[in-house]
């Protein structure tokens, strides 16, 4: 009888170890080994495709060599950019990435890294239009992204909106200024590092209004929750500015260094 109870008690004692041993497997989590960057791909000098359909850009050059420096392999994720907070609190992506606006709502909705790079909303009108300023543009047609902050822009001033005959929204801001070209719209609302890198690329007959909308700074947003990450790739970046590494990308998109991490 003792023995039967010895042996009952000894097997009840392994079934339990075992059971133990295969929980602590599945509950390991497999280690990291790509960083997921969303963004709209139809963004340049930020982020887009080249000729040979590569998706490049000044924001793709710096996460690139954060990547490096972590040790993972970054993938480049295009995503619809009306649905980006989506993509993100799904786990679809680590981060946006993309000439994205520090806004208090986006603030209070992700985890920010500090701002790398300014940025401001204008007006792009063709330069035959005769429009020098924004209250030219009273009973006008503007263009803008849908879900951009240049939206934002036009919604947060609502005597400028009010004035306007109509705001158009597009998917992106090239199919915008496409329908600027064909006087579809009469102007069109976007990112002025955007707006400035366009011109200057295509030779398109545009003008950017002196007379901005709004003064702004882009940052990086992560999870609400995923602060370690966000502030690995803070530190990353803070010292790719002391090693001069973002000054040369920089340099390579816009001729000159124009990032303000660290200051």
């Amino acid at each position: 009888m003792k023995c039967t109870r010895l042996f009952f008690a000894v097997a009840l004692f392994l079934i339990a170890a075992t059971g133990f041993v295969s929980c602590s497997k599945k509950s390991k989590s497999p280690e990291k080994t790509t960083f997921v960057l969303g963004l709209d791909d139809s963004f340049p000098p930020l982020g887009f495709r080249d000729e040979n359909n590569a998706i490049v850009g000044y924001d793709i050059d710096l996460a690139k060599e954060v990547a490096k420096r972590m040790n993972l392999e970054l993938v480049c994720q295009p995503i619809d950019w009306a649905a980006k907070e989506q993509e993100l609190n799904t786990k679809k992506i680590d981060c946006i990435w993309n000439g994205f606006t520090m806004t208090k709502e986006r603030q209070e909705a992700m985890a920010f890294t500090k701002p790398y790079l300014d940025n401001a909303q204008v007006v792009v009108v063709r330069a035959d239009s005769g429009i020098k300023k924004l209250s030219d543009l009273g009973g006008k047609v503007i263009g803008v992204q849908a879900g951009s902050s240049a939206e934002d822009a036009i919604n947060d001033n609502a005597g400028f909106k009010s004035s306007l005959k109509s705001v158009v929204e597009f998917k992106e801001n090239i199919t915008a200024l496409n329908d600027l070209e064909i006087k579809n719209v009469d102007g069109v609302v976007m990112d002025q590092v955007v707006a400035n890198y366009s011109i200057k690329q295509t030779g398109r007959p545009y003008i950017v209004l002196s007379e901005g909308l709004a003064n702004e700074e882009y940052g990086i947003a992560f999870r609400k929750d995923d602060t370690a990450l966000r502030d690995q790739v803070q530190v990353i970046l803070e010292e790719m500015e002391r090693d001069g590494t973002v000054a040369t990308i920089s340099s390579k998109w816009f001729g000159t260094n124009l990032s303000v991490i660290g200051k």
